[in-house]
């Protein structure tokens, strides 16, 4: 397999989309290829499915899960949830005088007595009641995508027979 910045197939080589090829056709690809990427394994067989795909090395490495030849993973999106976001806070500026406005343009929720003013302009800062902020968000997913430049992968199909040695 090889990249490349064109958009045809070049003789001997095909794009590794997917496609199911015969058999019967490609006795010498199957034999290296099987039915990893899929096909019937009786008449058919199919190329590796690179679109929109990152190849990553079979194995494992230290930490890391092990990849099986032809296993696909990852996900186009992710939903975060709450214990997935890193410990964070939100500021919040309270006034612990007597409020003096009816209006929170360029005021601060102020202690008040009575229902109204309840903000303040000026004051010494105090501790709100922690059940004044609220968790928030949609739970719509996020993209998942490192950067990233489109090119075709593709695979040759016809030449010399890979040695096993």
């Amino acid at each position: 397999m090889k990249l490349t910045g064109v958009n045809f197939d070049q003789r001997d080589w095909l794009s590794c989309d997917g496609r199911l090829l015969p058999i019967a056709q490609n006795t010498a690809l199957f034999s290296l290829l099987g039915t990893t990427y899929g096909g019937d394994g009786q008449t058919t067989f199919a190329l590796p499915d690179l679109r929109g795909r990152v190849p990553v090395g079979i194995g494992n490495g230290p930490g890391l899960s092990n990849v099986v030849l032809g296993q696909k993973g990852g996900n186009e999106t992710n939903t975060l949830t709450v214990s997935q976001l890193p410990s964070h806070n939100h500021s919040v500026t309270a006034v612990a005088a007597d409020g003096n406005s009816s209006s929170p343009a360029n005021n601060y929720p102020a202690q008040t007595k009575t229902l109204d003013p309840e903000y303040a302009s000026v004051g010494a800062a105090t501790t709100m009641n922690t059940n004044m902020i609220a968790n928030t968000g949609g739970g719509q997913s996020v993209p998942n995508r490192q950067p990233y430049l489109g090119v075709r992968y593709v695979i040759c199909v016809s030449g010399i027979f890979p040695s096993q040695n």
